[in-house]
C-alpha cells in the first residue's frame, strides 16, 4: 500500500528523479519547491493524480505546516548543495540546509517518517587508506558540510528517522548538474578534451543518481530494521582519487587530455574513502556502475551544450 510522502526541494536534481519513482511504485507524493532555477522537471509528473505540487520556501512554516499534518513520510531534499554555493550565501545554506530541517525534525509527529540525505563529505579529510564508517568522527570542512551535519543531528534525535550519507552522485537528471565531479569531468571530456587537475590524489567515493532513488525506496522497505541509524550509500568499488576519475573516463573517451597542476589548490578539500557495508548488510546494492553512468553521461552531453552565451 502506498504513502504519503512529502519531498522539499523535490524539483532539483535528486528529486527530478526520486519523485517519478515514487509514484511509479505506488505512493501519493507531495512535492514543495521554489523552482528557483524554473526549471520544469517535474512535468510529466503532473498527469499522474497521486501527485501534487506546491510552489514554496521549504524555510516557511505556513507552507510546511499543512503539508506536513497529511505525510506519513518526509524527505527534506530542499538545500543548497555544495560548499561553493554555500559560501556564496551563507544565510541561506543556514536557514534552508539546517533550519528548516529543524523545523521539520521538531514538528513532525512521532509516528511520522523522516528520510533525510546528508552528504558524507561530514567526513572532512579522512586517515590515509582507513575506511570512513558510520561510527568515524563527523569532521566536516566547509560550511556545507557542517549545517548538513547540524541537520543530522537534528534528525537523528527523534526516534523514527534514518539518514542516508550519500557519496558524490553523478548520472543524468531532468534537472541537471554540471557542477558534480563526475558529472563535470565528463563534460570537459566531451566538449574541451582536457581538463586540468588541483591535488589530484584527493579522493573521495560515487553513486549514480538512479541508486541513490533506489536507496530511500530501500529505506521505505525496510524502515522498521534502519530506524535510527545513518548509512553510507556509495559504489564500494569506486573510492577513487581525480587522477584514477579522470583514467577512467579516457578509458570511454581515449582523446581526453588530463593533467596536474603543480600549484593551485581544490576550493573542496574533502579527501577520504568510505565504506558502504552498513547499508549493503540491510540487502541494498547499487545496479549501476561509474562505467554505466560514464556512457550515460556521454550520451546526454550529445543534448545539452553550455553554450548560452557562446557562439558555438
Amino acid at each position: 500500500m502506498g504513502q504519503d510522502i512529502l519531498v522539499t526541494g523535490g524539483a532539483g536534481y535528486l528529486g527530478s528523479v526520486l519523485v517519478p519513482q515514487l509514484l511509479s511504485l505506488g505512493h501519493r507524493v507531495t512535492v514543495l519547491d521554489n523552482f528557483m532555477y524554473g526549471q520544469n522537471s517535474l512535468a510529466d509528473c503532473c498527469r499522474n493524480k497521486a501527485f501534487n505540487v506546491v510552489r514554496g520556501d521549504a524555510r516557511d512554516p505556513r507552507k510546511v505546516k499543512p503539508l506536513l499534518k497529511k505525510a506519513d513520510v518526509v524527505i527534506p531534499l530542499a538545500a543548497l548543495v555544495g560548499a561553493p554555493l554555500c559560501d556564496n550565501d551563507v544565510t541561506a545554506a543556514k536557514t534552508v540546509n539546517f533550519e528548516a530541517v529543524r523545523w521539520i525534525a521538531r514538528n513532525a509527529a512521532r509516528e511520522q517518517r523522516i528520510v533525510y540525505p546528508t552528504t558524507n563529505s561530514g567526513y572532512g579529510i579522512g586517515a590515509k587508506d582507513k575506511y570512513c564508517t558510520e561510527k568515524t568522527p563527523l569532521n566536516p570542512i566547509s560550511l556545507y558540510g557542517r549545517v548538513k551535519v547540524d541537520a543530522e543531528k537534528a534528525v537523528l534525535a527523534r526516534e523514527n528517522s534514518v539518514s542516508l550519507r550519500l557519496a558524490t552522485v553523478f548520472g543524468m537528471s531532468p534537472r541537471m548538474r554540471l557542477d558534480l565531479l563526475v558529472n563535470d569531468f565528463v563534460y570537459r571530456a566531451v566538449t574541451d578534451r582536457f581538463v586540468i587537475i588541483f591535488e589530484g590524489h584527493f579522493r573521495r567515493n560515487y553513486i549514480h543518481i538512479m541508486d541513490v532513488a533506489k536507496a530511500f525506496s530501500h529505506v521505505l522497505n525496510k524502515f522498521g530494521k534502519m530506524r535510527g541509524g545513518a548509512y553510507n550509500v556509495g559504489l564500494s568499488q569506486a573510492n577513487l582519487s581525480k587522477l584514477q576519475l579522470c583514467a577512467k573516463i579516457k578509458e570511454h573517451l581515449p582523446k581526453f587530455v588530463y593533467l596536474e597542476s603543480p600549484v593551485g589548490e581544490d576550493v573542496d578539500k574533502r579527501d577520504y574513502i568510505v565504506s558502504n557495508e552498513k547499508i549493503e548488510k540491510t540487502g541494498f546494492r547499487p545496479g549501476y556502475s561509474l562505467d554505466d553512468g560514464i556512457d550515460e553521461l556521454i550520451k546526454g552531453y550529445a543534448i545539452l551544450r553550455n553554450s548560452r552565451y557562446g557562439n558555438v
